[in-house]
């Protein structure tokens, strides 16, 4: 038994470790953005950040690349308009 709880500390350790893993932060910032679109979360943007530069009025939503950076969510005030192409020009007719 005495040998059983150093082994489950040092498993539980490694454990953790592998949860802070330096992830991406483009991978991270496109998991989030899929977590809010699903809750129907609409009129947002995430930025990515230094850790220490300051995010103003938004929030940090997660950390990234070894906690080097961060993603900050920002509510806007309206929705991101679609980029819609405008219908060509119809030719002449003779």
């Amino acid at each position: 038994m005495k040998r059983l709880l150093p082994i489950a500390g040092l498993l539980l350790a490694l454990t953790s470790a592998y949860g802070q893993a330096a992830k991406p932060c483009e991978e991270l910032k496109t998991e989030i953005a899929k977590k809010m679109d699903a809750k129907g979360v609409k009129s947002y943007t995430l930025e990515i950040m230094a850790k220490d530069d300051k995010e103003g009025d938004g929030k940090v939503v997660g950390t990234c690349e070894g906690g080097t950076k961060k993603i900050v969510y920002t509510r806007t005030s309206t929705p991101p308009q679609p980029q819609t192409q405008t219908p060509a020009p119809e030719a002449a007719k003779p």
